[in-house]
C-alpha cells in the first residue's frame, strides 16, 4: 500500500486530463469544509443526556470536570472549543508537515487526510456514546484538525503545476469546496439527526458515523484521483511570460526551511492574517447582529429588539438565519470569483481591492444601520464576506507569484499559522467589544459600531503591508543544485512515460475519456448543487 501511495506512482501519463484534478480536490474539500459546519451539533449535543431539555451542569463543575462528567450536559461553550481547536489544529498541522507533504505527494497526504478526519469523527461518536467530550475533543479537534490541515494544503501545489496559467482559478476551485462543505454537510447532518432522533437519544452519535463513512468514501475516491504533472510539464500552446514583464512573478524558488527569515511572507502573513480576522469575527456573530441592529424591523413592526415577544424572536431569528445563508453563499462564490480575476488583475492588486473596498463597506455599515436600511446593511456584508472567501482562494496563488511553486504547498502550510491567529483573534475583537459596549449601557442596535471601525483600522494594516511587498532578493532562492536536490527528494526524476512503460502501461493515468472527466465532475457537483440549493431555501425566507 505504501509504494501504491508513493509519489512516483503518480505521475502523469502521456495525454491526461488535467481537469480530473480540481474535482479530486473538490471531494477533499467538500468533505473536510463540514468544519464550518459543527455548529449545527451544538444545540443537540447540549441535550444529548436530557433529550428535550439540557441538565444543567452544578457550579463546581468547571471546564475540566466538564470534559469527563456523565451526570450532565455540556454546555454550548465548552463545545465551541472543538470549533477552535479546527482552525488552531488546521495551521499548526499544515505548518508542520507541508515540507512532508511536498515530498510524499498528494496522493499519500490526501490518505492521511481521509484517515485522520473520519477516524476522528468515529472517535468523537463514541465521545457522545460514553458522554466523555474529552473523546470528542481529542477525535475531531485534534485528530480531525491534522486531518483539516493535511487535507486543506494537499492539493495546492499540484493545482499551481497542472494551471500555471489559471494559478487563480484553480486554487479557487478547490478552496471554494471548502467554504462550500459546510453548504452540504449541515443540511446533510440536519435530516440525519432527525432521521436518527428517538425519545432516548438526540441522534448525533449515529450522525456522525454515517457521515464519517460517505465522507471517508469520497475522500479516498479524491486522494486516488490525484495526478502530478511530470518535471518541465506545460499546458499545450502556453508559454511562460518573460520575468521581465511582471516582476512579482518569479521563475525561480525558495525552499520552505527559509521562510521564516524573508520579510515578504511575513508581509503576507499580515495580509492574511488581517483580511481573515475582519471576516471571521463577522461570521460568528451574523445572525445575532442583524436580529439586535434591526429589531422588530426584520418582520415589519416598529419594536427594538429588546421588546419583542417570543414568538416575534422565533420569526426575526429565521429571517436571520437565511441572511447567515446568504453570506454562506457569497463566502464560496468569491473565492472562485476573485481568484480568478486576480489571474487578470495581479495578486497584489486584488488585495488592495479587498482592503480598500472592504475598509468603505465596513466603515459605512454603522450609517445604514442608522438609517435603518437593512438593503445596504445586507449588501455590505455579502460583499465583504466575498472578499473574506476570495482572500483564502487568492492567497496560495500570491504565493506561487512570490515564492516559487516547488514548495509552495509547504510555504502555504506555514502561512496558514496566520489563519489559526485570526481565527481567535477576530472572534475576541468582535465578541467582547459587544459585551463591553453592552456593559456601558449602550443600545443593543449601536453596539457593533466601535467594533466596524476597529475593523476598518485591521483592514488599513492589512493594506499597508500588502503595499510594502516587494520582489524577493535573489540570496533568498535555491541555487541550482539545491533545487536539484529537492526535486530528487522529491522524487521528480521520474519520467512518467518511462515509469508508465516500466509498470506495462498501468497505474500512472495516461490519454483519458472525456467521458471520465464529465462523471468526476458530476460527482461533486451534484452534492454542491444539493446544498446551494438547501441554502436558497433558506435565502428565500430572508427575502420573505
Amino acid at each position: 500500500m505504501s509504494g501504491f501511495l508513493d509519489k512516483e506512482r503518480i505521475i502523469a501519463g502521456p495525454g491526461f486530463n488535467r481537469w480530473l484534478v480540481p474535482p479530486a480536490a473538490l471531494a477533499i474539500h467538500l468533505c473536510i469544509g463540514m468544519a464550518y459546519g459543527f455548529s449545527v451539533f451544538w444545540l443537540p449535543l447540549s441535550k444529548a443526556l436530557g433529550i428535550k431539555e439540557s441538565i444543567k451542569c452544578g457550579p463546581e463543575v468547571g471546564f475540566i470536570a466538564e470534559l469527563f462528567t456523565t451526570s450532565c450536559d455540556w454546555k454550548i461553550s465548552t463545545l465551541g472549543w472543538m470549533y477552535t481547536l479546527f482552525f488552531v489544529l488546521l495551521g499548526i498541522s499544515a505548518a508542520t508537515w507541508g515540507g512532508w507533504l511536498e515530498r510524499a505527494g498528494p496522493r499519500k497526504a490526501g490518505v492521511v487526510s481521509a484517515v485522520c478526519w473520519c477516524g476522528g469523527m468515529l472517535i468523537s461518536a463514541l465521545g457522545i456514546y460514553l458522554h466523555q467530550f474529552w473523546l470528542m475533543i481529542l477525535g475531531s479537534g485534534v485528530i480531525g484538525g491534522i486531518g483539516l490541515g493535511l487535507g486543506y494544503i494537499s492539493p495546492v501545489s499540484t493545482l499551481i503545476k497542472w494551471f500555471p496559467d489559471r494559478r487563480g482559478m484553480a486554487t479557487g476551485m478547490a478552496i471554494m469546496g471548502f467554504g462550500g462543505g459546510a453548504m452540504i454537510g449541515s443540511p446533510l447532518a440536519a435530516d440525519l439527526m432527525k432521521y436518527f432522533a428517538t425519545p432516548t437519544s438526540v441522534g448525533v452519535m449515529q450522525t456522525f458515523v454515517v457521515m464519517a463513512v460517505v465522507y471517508f468514501v469520497f475522500m479516498m475516491a479524491g486522494a486516488f484521483g490525484y495526478r502530478v504533472p511530470e518535471t518541465g510539464w506545460k499546458p499545450e500552446g502556453w508559454t511562460p511570460p518573460p520575468a521581465a514583464t511582471n516582476t512579482m512573478i518569479t521563475q525561480r524558488h525558495v525552499h520552505v526551511k527559509k521562510v521564516w527569515g524573508i520579510p515578504q511572507f511575513w508581509l503576507i502573513w499580515m495580509v492574511l492574517c488581517m483580511n481573515v480576522s475582519a471576516g471571521i469575527g463577522v461570521i460568528g456573530m451574523a445572525s445575532p447582529m442583524l436580529q439586535e441592529v434591526f429589531g422588530g424591523s426584520l418582520i415589519g413592526v416598529s419594536q427594538k429588539f429588546g421588546e419583542l415577544d417570543k414568538a416575534q424572536l422565533a420569526a426575526i431569528a429565521t429571517v436571520a438565519a437565511g441572511f447567515t445563508a446568504l453570506l454562506s453563499l457569497f463566502n464560496i462564490g468569491g473565492r472562485f470569483f476573485w481568484a480568478s480575476l486576480s489571474d487578470k488583475l495581479g495578486r497584489k492588486m486584488t488585495y488592495v481591492v479587498f482592503f480598500v473596498l472592504g475598509g468603505v463597506l465596513y466603515f459605512s455599515v454603522p450609517g445604514s444601520a442608522a438609517a435603518g436600511s437593512i438593503l445596504l446593511f445586507v449588501g455590505a456584508f455579502c460583499v465583504i464576506l466575498s472578499m473574506y472567501g476570495g482572500g483564502f482562494a487568492t492567497v496560495p496563488a500570491y504565493l506561487a507569484d512570490i515564492f516559487g511553486t516547488q514548495m509552495v504547498g509547504a510555504i502555504h502550510g506555514r502561512l496558514l499559522t496566520a489563519w489559526a491567529t485570526a481565527g481567535i483573534l477576530g472572534p475576541v475583537v468582535v465578541n467582547y467589544m459587544r459585551e463591553y459596549q453592552l456593559g456601558l449601557g449602550i443600545p443593543r442596535e449601536q453596539v457593533y459600531n466601535q467594533t466596524m471601525y476597529i475593523l476598518v483600522g485591521m483592514l488599513v494594516l492589512g493594506l499597508v503591508c500588502n503595499l510594502l511587498v516587494r520582489p524577493l532578493n535573489p540570496k533568498w532562492f535555491m541555487t541550482d543544485s539545491e533545487l536539484a536536490e529537492e526535486k530528487r527528494l522529491a522524487h521528480e526524476k521520474a519520467v512518467a512515460s518511462e515509469l508508465h512503460r516500466a509498470n506495462g502501461g498501468n497505474g500512472n493515468g495516461g490519454t483519458v475519456s472525456p467521458v471520465v472527466v464529465v462523471l468526476a465532475w458530476l460527482a461533486v457537483g451534484i452534492p454542491l448543487a444539493w446544498g446551494i440549493y438547501r441554502t436558497l431555501q433558506s435565502v428565500a425566507k430572508f427575502f420573505a
